[in-house]
């Protein structure tokens, strides 16, 4: 019997031998995070675990608390909860 994987890897496609890793957020989470840095677009990105989180209307120094609101292999999106 073989088990189901889920998440994805947000190490990218070239892994480079340190195989799959669980995605350590899910959808609809909610979090505490610092946004360390700001994205090309404008947004925050706080990062959990090495995995990438983009927020908007947020900049660095913010301590936020977030819902995940978009998932995919390499990153998350996140809204800051009121």
């Amino acid at each position: 019997m073989s088990k189901s994987r889920q998440g994805g890897s947000y190490e990218g496609k070239q892994g480079h031998g340190k195989g799959f890793k669980r995605c350590p957020v899910m959808l609809g989470e909610e979090l505490e995070v610092a946004i360390t840095e700001l994205s090309p677009k404008g947004e925050g990105i706080a990062k959990n675990q090495g995995f990438v989180i983009y927020v908007a209307d947020t900049k660095p120094g913010d301590q936020v608390k977030i819902k995940i609101t978009r998932l995919t292999n390499k990153a998350a999106n996140g809204q800051v909860v009121k």
